[in-house]
């Protein structure tokens, strides 16, 4: 049987965003769908469609401890500060691990809404020697947290 982080990358290297495959094999145990997930997660990846702000990895990991941890209408406010809580965690773990949370900064100013930018990704191999790595972190913790 494969593991969370397996499917994640299998997902991310066939062509979804990192956002998405973050989030699609958490599907089951957060009891959504995963056409949901992979729905809920698509506007997130390569930093924030495609703005590279926090890191599309990131993101889907927030997203999965808000559906897991976070308030719905018949929680109180602490259920917010619990789902704080577990994101300032995710997120202090993945800066630790990679310098920033912020994916132009991961990816070293290649700028991904550019044609030269894109090309730059792909000759550089950024989405194996970067990327990958930052879905792995998040998977990996969101499994400890969650």
């Amino acid at each position: 049987m494969k593991t969370k982080t397996e499917i994640a990358v299998e997902k991310f290297l066939a062509g979804y965003n990192c956002a998405q495959a973050v989030l699609y094999p958490f599907s089951d145990a957060l009891g959504i769908s995963k056409d949901f997930a992979l729905k809920a997660a698509c506007g997130f990846g390569a930093g924030m469609g495609r703005k590279q702000e926090v890191c599309g990895a990131v993101s889907g990991g927030i997203l999965a401890i808000g559906i897991r941890h976070g308030r719905g209408e018949a929680q109180g406010r602490e259920q917010t500060e619990a789902a704080y809580r577990k994101t300032q965690k995710l997120l202090a773990r993945f800066e630790t691990a990679h310098g920033t949370c912020v994916c132009r900064e991961l990816l070293g100013g290649c700028d991904l809404n550019t044609p030269a930018g894109q090309q730059h990704f792909k000759d550089n191999d950024l989405q194996n020697k970067t990327c990958k790595a930052c879905v792995k972190t998040v998977v990996e913790t969101v499994e400890e947290i969650i």
